[in-house]
């Protein structure tokens, strides 16, 4: 008993003392400086700190990685143009040709509705592209755009999928459209394309010609667009036939005793197989179509800075660094300390000259 009270005792002790110097935060000492103010292509640059720091982060001043856009940068791209492609592929086992078309439009009302995409005035610009005939990969080849796009129009992008009756013209087959990007002709940052949109960002969504009857199985995710028909209502097909065992309550997958057990799986209701029905083996029109696309800003978010120092990391008092690009660089190193109470930080700037 008398050893947990006096391990009590220190434990509390302890605690007092890491309280005292958690609500102590001192403002960094931090200086920087370097043996001159111009250096060579591929000559290191060593920066010398003096003081005493928990943390410590370097902007360069290269492009991405420039203090003034410290809290985001956006460059305004209006007027310059734009263009546009994706990659397609095949895939499956379906038969059909000719399914997939190419639309550009700046006037749909984005309602998301059949009547609303009819109503709209397309342009068809498949063939400016190259489509996929099989399972490889295809890239479409780039269209320029810049006659559709503005800051103050919106431009609609719109992949049309048709579905023939398929137990005359075979099976719908499906259709991946991946890598779409809409570039802006506008001189790039730091050797990359400043993007209008791209796959992940593109809003794409699908539009069917009959979303309750014969809704197509097309799906969207952030890396690619699959496109396929309504399913077709073949009337040999088990589920129309009232003994299928999944109209079986005492299947094993609906109990929970068996090794068969789903635990998703309900016993559905018999629909019997309506021939009179238009819907069994329509002619579909499915529509997938981007968010309206402006000619205006891209934003590229937040240059960040390079961390040289962590707080568990030893006091340092060099960094090198090596310039790549000839240039004129305004160099940020920014020193904080920091608590549960707060931070405090100290920023040094240096000007740098990098030449052939």
């Amino acid at each position: 008993m008398q050893y947990k009270f006096l391990w009590s005792i220190c434990i509390c002790l302890a605690l007092g003392a890491c309280s005292d110097k958690l609500g102590k935060l001192d403002e960094p000492v931090f200086e920087v400086t370097v043996e001159k103010a111009s250096y060579q292509v591929d000559e290191p640059v060593v920066f010398t700190f003096k003081g005493e720091q928990d943390n410590v982060s370097f902007y360069s001043g290269e492009v991405f990685n420039e203090y003034e856009f410290r809290n985001g940068r956006v460059v305004d791209v209006s007027g310059q143009g734009a263009t546009l492609d994706f990659f397609s592929q095949l895939s499956g086992t379906g038969t059909q040709t000719g399914q997939l078309s190419v639309w550009l439009s700046a006037n749909y009302n984005g309602n998301g509705d059949h009547a609303s995409v009819k109503s709209a005035t397309w342009t068809d610009v498949t063939g400016s592209f190259t489509l996929a005939t099989g399972t490889a990969n295809v890239a479409s080849g780039k269209l320029d755009i810049s006659s559709w796009l503005s800051k103050d129009q919106p431009l609609y992008v719109g992949f049309k999928y048709i579905t023939q009756p398929q137990a005359v013209n075979g099976l719908a087959r499906v259709w991946w459209i991946q890598s779409f990007m809409i570039r802006s002709k506008a001189e790039g940052l730091g050797g990359n394309e400043l993007l209008l949109t791209d796959q992940e960002n593109a809003g794409f969504r699908t539009i069917d010609q009959y979303p309750e009857d014969a809704p197509s199985l097309t799906t969207i995710v952030p890396t690619r667009v699959t496109l396929l028909g309504n399913k077709y209502k073949d009337p040999t097909d088990s589920i129309y036939h009232p003994d299928y065992s999944i109209y079986d309550p005492e299947n094993p997958i609906y109990d929970p005793q068996s090794p068969l057990y789903q635990p998703t799986a309900r016993v559905p209701v018999f629909v019997p197989y309506d021939p009179a029905s238009p819907y069994n083996d329509p002619m579909t029109e499915t529509w997938v179509i981007s968010k309206p696309i402006f000619e205006d800003k891209v934003d590229l978010g937040p240059d960040k800075a390079i961390s040289i120092k962590g707080i568990n990391t030893d006091v340092i008092d060099q960094y090198t660094y090596t310039y790549k690009t000839p240039g004129n660089y305004k160099v940020y190193f920014i020193a904080y300390n920091h608590n549960i109470d707060g931070v405090k930080t100290v920023v040094r700037q240096l000007d740098l000259t990098i030449t052939p």
